[in-house]
């Protein structure tokens, strides 16, 4: 059985700015900006949260299928995926659009000037859960608005459960259509600032949000992350990495932990411990889908930290 991905597929694009914007920006001037930086450094990462978690989740030995939308430009991720393996079979490509990407401008202070173009994310509604065979668990993750109502309404509908993973597209819902997401999802999985706003969006604390699904993560960084099951909060320690580089797809990673810790049956102890060993492996690498490890050094790594194997 497979574990359907719902989410984007995304470019990022990220430049270096060898100098501090505070120099280039004058802020006398800020209502007729006009600037230019000159960016000799530039890295072109593979993205979006469909593709993360996908790649996290083969990495555990999971068997994950991508649902999203793509653009004319997809060719070079397109060859990617089938060289990792990865089922492409549901990335649709539509017509006279790009691909969903993020340009990302840094200087030497590590500001950032981003840019984001959602592209063909914006039709993500074309794709159907019905139309995906063979499926036992699912998620939806940060897409185009109108697809990730509808996707948690047909996996609610086939009775698929699923875990609700809004990221940044959190925003995009008021109260009520995060309640009915909530209402509809058999998970729900939000980092801290994500669970404050659903929060307040909702006019529920997350401790009786909790009680409306079999569990909800929070993630919290550096300091872990915490799961409400059952009527009780576990705790889960975070793993110091090897070294921390960059915390792009973290979450993603963390997500794919999860999905296959649910697709197994462990308990949520270990499934979060495990999760936490796969936020820990991406952050010392750059990018979100830089990083490798092969399923035994994964298993090392949880019998290290927490004293359980892979089965």
């Amino acid at each position: 059985m497979q574990t359907l991905i719902c989410g984007s597929m995304a470019y990022d694009t990220i430049m270096v700015f060898g100098d501090h914007f505070k120099n280039h920006i004058l802020p006398e001037k800020i209502h007729i900006l006009n600037v230019a930086f000159l960016v000799p450094e530039m890295r072109r990462e593979f993205g979006g949260c469909a593709g993360n978690i996908a790649y996290n989740l083969s990495m555990l030995g999971g068997n994950p299928l991508i649902m999203a939308t793509v653009g004319d430009d997809f060719q070079p991720y397109a060859s990617r995926l089938e060289k990792l393996g990865l089922n492409a079979a549901h990335v649709r490509t539509v017509p006279e659009s790009f691909t969903a990407q993020a340009f990302i401008t840094t200087d030497l202070s590590d500001n950032q000037i981003t840019a984001f173009h959602p592209g063909a994310m914006n039709f993500s509604h074309q794709n159907h859960v019905g139309d995906a065979k063979n499926v036992s668990l699912g998620i939806v993750a940060p897409d185009g608005r109108d697809g990730m109502l509808q996707h948690a309404k047909e996996f609610h509908e086939a009775g698929v459960p699923f875990v609700f993973d809004p990221g940044q597209g959190l925003p995009m819902f008021n109260g009520e259509e995060l309640m009915q997401f909530v209402e509809k999802a058999t998970y729900v999985a939000v980092n801290d600032y994500e669970a404050q706003l659903l929060q307040e969006r909702t006019g529920k604390k997350i401790e009786d949000l909790a009680k409306l699904v079999k569990a909800l993560i929070v993630t919290l960084g550096g300091e872990g992350s915490h799961i409400y099951t059952d009527g009780k909060r576990i705790e889960i320690p975070c793993v110091k990495p090897t070294e921390v580089v960059d915390p792009t797809g973290c979450g993603d990673a963390y997500r794919a932990g999860l999905l296959y810790g649910i697709a197994q049956g462990m308990d949520w102890q270990a499934t979060g411990s495990l999760a936490s060993i796969m936020g820990s492996v991406k952050i010392a690498q750059r990018g979100g889908q830089n990083h490798t490890a092969t399923r035994d050094e994964l298993s090392a790594l949880s019998k290290t930290h927490f004293g359980f194997s892979l089965a």
